[in-house]
């Protein structure tokens, strides 16, 4: 059963869900070698992005089309996948097009997917698996408060060489597992 995704709005940025007309962008965003050099996944035509598109509407998936806060311009998706209710966490993800890149969107759209992670779906737990060397990322999830917790060491092969993949979580101000499952 699909998830409802409700849209999210500031005076700079809209949140909405992503929609079938969205696969243009999806495509464009994820063929491309900048977006994808640190991204778990990438497509080379348009037809296999609609594999793409199926995963956004599984349950264990919230995520949303980031655009300009007119809706006329998709910057990029980002959301929680691998969700679980059960143990109250789930991971952050987050991609943009290259021409939105060094304009704080990932840095403003980040904190608003974990608020609506810890308050609307009482998750106590959102993780973020970064490759080792986007250095990028690492440096904002350390300014977003996500706590290094490790790093697990050549665990992934990506375009035939293995990577190590950092850890970072950020846990939810509800330390007790009664009131966590009070708010689901």
């Amino acid at each position: 059963m699909k998830r409802e995704i409700p849209s999210i709005q500031t005076e700079r940025l809209l949140l909405r869900e992503v929609v079938g007309a969205d696969i243009q962008n999806i495509y464009a965003g994820l063929s491309n070698p900048l977006v994808t050099e640190f991204y778990g996944v990438s497509y080379d035509s348009l037809e296999a992005t609609k594999e793409q598109m199926a995963w956004y509407e599984n349950a264990q998936q919230v995520w949303w089309a980031i655009c300009s806060a007119d809706g006329e311009t998709f910057l990029g998706a980002g959301g929680l996948n691998d969700l679980s209710l059960t143990n109250k966490k789930a991971e952050i993800g987050l991609w943009l097009l290259p021409d939105f890149w060094g304009q704080g969107i990932m840095t403003t759209v980040m904190p608003l997917i974990c608020s609506y992670g810890f308050d609307e779906l009482g998750l106590h737990r959102i993780e973020g698996f970064v490759d080792s060397a986007n250095q990028n990322c690492r440096k904002a999830m350390a300014k977003l408060d996500f706590e290094h917790e490790g790093t697990m060491k050549d665990c992934e092969i990506k375009n035939g060489r293995y990577i190590s993949v950092d850890i970072y979580a950020k846990l939810s101000n509800a330390t007790d597992v009664r009131m966590a499952t009070a708010l689901v």
